[in-house]
């Protein structure tokens, strides 16, 4: 099994309702960017739509290096940052 931190900054923490999450993904599955994505549910208050929205815009950080990639695999204890574009950027 993979497991992975999600950590959300500004629109995207807005858009899903907390500041990270724990996600794991079952040995024989690709622990890849996109499916690590497909597991984030936006906390009660918080709207998928919004949540959906934002994601098109964000690019990711996986210990620290960037990429867009969402076929990019990740490792177990990796972290990945979900960033969306700051100050209109």
């Amino acid at each position: 099994m993979t497991r992975t931190t999600l950590r959300f900054f500004a629109a995207a923490r807005a858009a899903v309702g907390r500041d990270e999450q724990v996600v794991e993904v079952p040995d024989g599955e690709s622990a890849t960017i996109g499916r690590l994505l497909t597991e984030v549910r936006p906390v009660e208050g918080t709207s998928a739509a919004d949540w959906r929205d934002v994601l098109l815009r964000c690019s990711f950080l996986v210990d620290g290096v960037t990429t867009r990639d969402r076929e990019q695999v990740v490792a177990d204890g990796d972290v990945v940052d979900v960033m969306p574009p700051f100050a209109g950027g």
